[in-house]
C-alpha cells in the first residue's frame, strides 16, 4: 500500500483523505512500518480488539455534572449547561458516540479534537476533528500547548487555522512538541513481525502443495511398467481421491511393501494459534488490560476474572477516566461557570460497574443496615411496576428491634384457642381411647 507524509502524519493513498494533505513529502510502501495509526487499527484484529473494548467500557459510563454544596456534601446537576453539552454535543451525536469517539481518539492516536461551536459568544455545541485531519501549530512554541491549529479536508477553514481557544484539546505525554505519541509506536515492530508471519503462513496455505501422504514402494518390489504404474494411479484416484471418490475414507490395502507417508502441514505446525495470541497478549499488555477481559482465558479462573473486573475499572479505565474529567473541568467547564467554576466538576459513575452483582450488593447492603432496607415500591420499580398503596413503607420484621425501642412488639405467649394445652390434649386422648 502507498503512502503519503501528510503535515508529519503518514496517509495511505487512495483514501478519501489522500487528497487532501496539504504537504506530500515522501511515499513508502513497507507495510505496518509506515501506516497510518487508523489503519493499523483498521487492519490489525488485535488492536482494534484493545481499543474498542476500552472505548466500548468508557460509552457505557455516566457522565455527570456535579456541584459542591459543602466539603462533604454533593449534588447531581442534570439541567446544568455543560451537562446537556456532554449529553448532546451536537444534534447528530449521542452521548455514547460521543465518548466512543473521544476514546477511539485517544486510544489509536493518543490526542483527540473538537471544535467548539459557538452562537455569539455562548457554547452550544462540539464537532468532532479527525486526529489524522488535525495538525497542532506549536512547532515555534516547543514543550508549550499549540496555539493554533491547521485542519485538512471538508472540515477546514479555507486553509485557516483554528485558534486554541475554539478546540477542546486532549493529549497524552508527547515529548518535545506536546501532541501525544500513539500507543501504536512501539507496537509497529511488533505487528509488522505478526503481519510477516502472517503472509508466511498464508503463503505456505495457498501456494503449498496439497499433499496429505504419498506411497512409498520399496526398492526390492517387482519393477513397474508403465501401463501398471497409470493403472494403479487411476485406480487410487477413484477409489480414494476427491469428492466423487466411491471408497474416500475407507482403508486402502497396499501391495509390493508399499508405504503411506504423511506429509502434511497443519495450522499447529505453522504455530498459527500461538502467534495470534502472542500478538494479543502483547497489544492487551501495550493497553494495560488485562488479557482475560480481550478474550485471553489460558490462565483465568472464576477467582481472578472477578478480581480483573475490578481492575479495570480502576488502574485500566481510571487514568483514562480521570484525563478526560480533568480536561472537561479545564477547557469546557469556564465557559459553562465563568463566576464559580470551581464549584462544579464533572466526573463518571463507575459506582454500578463496581458494586458487584445485584445478590451480593443486597446482602452487603442488609447486614450493613441490619435490616430491610428496600420498600416494596423501590423493588416494583426496579422491575418497570407500578406502585401500590402502602408501599412506601418500610417493612420491619418481628424479630428485629433497634436499641432504646421504647415500644417493642411483644411475642405472643399464648396459646391460641386453635391449639389445645397439654392437658386437654391429654384428656383428647383419654377420650379416644
Amino acid at each position: 500500500m502507498g503512502l503519503t507524509i501528510s503535515g508529519g502524519m503518514p496517509i495511505p493513498i487512495g483514501t478519501p483523505w489522500s487528497r487532501y494533505s496539504p504537504i506530500q513529502q515522501r511515499i513508502d510502501v513497507s507495510p505496518l512500518l509506515s501506516l497510518e495509526y487508523f489503519e493499523i487499527w483498521r487492519l490489525q484484529p488485535s488492536v482494534r480488539r484493545a481499543v474498542s473494548f476500552l472505548a466500548r467500557n468508557v460509552a457505557q459510563l455516566g457522565l455527570g455534572v456535579y456541584e459542591r454544596e459543602s466539603d462533604t456534601d454533593r449534588a447531581r446537576v442534570s439541567d446544568h449547561p455543560l451537562a446537556k453539552l456532554l449529553g448532546r454535543p451536537n444534534p447528530q451525536m449521542t452521548a455514547y458516540r460521543f465518548k466512543s469517539a473521544l476514546m477511539h481518539d485517544l486510544g489509536i492516536y493518543d490526542v483527540a479534537y473538537w471544535r467548539k461551536i459557538r452562537q455569539g459568544s455562548k457554547l452550544v455545541g462540539l464537532q468532532h476533528l479527525p486526529p489524522r485531519l488535525v495538525r497542532p501549530d506549536n512547532y515555534n512554541t516547543p514543550g508549550l500547548s499549540p496555539t493554533q491549529f491547521m485542519v485538512a479536508g471538508p472540515l477546514s477553514q479555507d486553509g485557516k487555522p483554528i485558534p486554541a481557544e475554539d478546540v477542546f484539546y486532549l493529549r497524552g505525554y508527547g515529548g518535545v512538541f506536546d501532541i501525544g505519541v500513539s500507543p501504536l509506536e512501539s507496537l509497529r515492530q511488533i505487528l509488522r513481525e505478526e503481519w510477516s508471519a502472517s503472509e508466511m503462513r498464508d503463503q505456505t496455505m495457498r501456494n503449498g502443495a496439497r499433499l496429505s501422504g504419498y506411497l512409498k514402494r520399496p526398492a526390492a518390489a517387482p519393477p513397474w511398467s508403465p501401463e501398471a504404474r497409470d493403472r494403479f494411479k487411476t485406480a487410487w484416484q477413484q477409489q480414494y481421491s476427491g469428492a466423487d471418490a466411491s471408497q474416500a475414507g475407507g482403508t486402502p490395502i497396499l501391495e509390493d511393501g508399499m508405504e503411506f507417508q504423511e506429509a502434511s502441514q497443519t495450522a499447529k505446525d505453522l504455530q498459527y494459534i500461538e502467534g495470534r495470541k502472542l500478538t494479543d497478549e502483547e497489544v492487551a499488555r501495550s493497553y494495560f488490560i488485562p488479557p482475560p477481559m480481550v478474550g485471553i482465558l489460558d490462565r483465568a479462573t472464576f477467582s481472578n476474572i472477578t478480581e480483573q473486573r475490578s481492575i479495570l475499572y480502576t488502574d485500566t479505565l481510571g487514568p483514562l477516566l480521570e484525563q478526560i474529567e480533568d480536561e472537561i473541568d479545564l477547557q469546557l467547564l469556564p465557559e459553562m461557570e465563568p463566576v464559580q467554576p470551581e464549584r462544579f466538576y464533572s466526573e463518571f459513575n463507575i459506582r454500578e460497574k463496581l458494586t458487584g452483582n445485584f445478590k451480593d450488593r443486597a446482602a452487603v447492603m442488609q447486614a450493613a443496615v441490619g435490616g430491610p432496607w428496600l420498600t416494596r415500591n423501590e423493588a416494583r420499580a426496579m422491575d418497570n411496576r407500578p406502585p401500590i398503596e402502602g408501599g412506601d413503607e418500610l417493612i420491619m420484621p418481628l424479630n428485629l428491634t433497634q436499641n432504646g425501642d421504647q415500644n417493642p412488639v411483644p411475642a405472643d405467649d399464648e396459646p391460641t384457642h386453635d391449639e389445645p394445652t397439654d392437658d386437654e390434649a391429654t384428656d383428647q386422648l383419654d377420650d379416644e381411647e
